[in-house]
């Protein structure tokens, strides 16, 4: 696979996680393996908590020219110098976010298994589409987004569009003709070595 054709890689940070820590684990991924944004997936409403970490991995990923997005907290986003949104509703709150952010910022949305959803994404200003779990995950209702979906969703509409949520080995090699990127965050953080196993991880994709 060309390295044109291949998917690129969509970070994912664990739900709960100490910045500190976190902080050497992410720069050594993102300086082993080509990353095209980071997503800060925090479990909760702490601002400050969740505000922190934001300020230490924007550091992180910025010296790399990586983007960073945050999931759900929109006001956190110019708050904190974070490159946008990652909503986990579907199209219910795409307009607004791009209102309130502007034509630059990033605003993808979470779809679960519904074109349906993908498609008025699409329509209300969304720069991508996240489709999942696509194998098993806890990731939204737990109903799996099928191969059929990602390949009819690539054939039909231009908008790039995320493989997301129980990710392995061979559903990357199944899904890598007919997704723009895979979304992985849980199937790396809890390794010893996250840049080991994400490599092997995505070693059909080839070099």
């Amino acid at each position: 696979m060309s390295s044109q054709d291949r998917p690129q890689i969509y970070l994912i940070t664990p739900p709960d996680l100490d910045p500190e820590t976190f902080a050497p684990r992410l720069a050594q991924v993102l300086d082993a393996h080509e990353i095209a944004c980071l997503r800060l997936a925090m479990a909760g409403s702490d601002a400050d908590r969740i505000g922190r970490a934001a300020d230490t991995l924007r550091e992180v990923s910025h010296q790399r020219d990586v983007a960073i997005v945050i999931d759900t907290h929109l006001k956190l986003v110019e708050r904190h110098g974070l490159d946008g949104v990652h909503l986990r509703d579907g199209a219910r709150n795409v307009r607004a976010a791009r209102k309130a952010l502007g034509a630059d910022a990033i605003v993808g949305a979470f779809c679960g298994t519904s074109r349906h959803d993908g498609m008025n994404a699409g329509e209300a200003g969304a720069d991508y589409i996240a489709f999942g779990p696509v194998g098993d995950t806890q990731l939204g209702t737990g109903e799996i987004a099928e191969r059929d979906l990602f390949a009819w969703w690539s054939e039909m509409i231009e908008l790039p569009v995320v493989a997301e949520g129980g990710l392995t080995r061979d559903l990357v090699e199944s899904l890598a003709p007919v997704t723009d990127f895979f979304g992985i965050g849980e199937e790396i953080w809890s390794a010893e070595d996250p840049a080991k196993a994400l490599g092997e991880m995505l070693a059909p994709l080839g070099g």
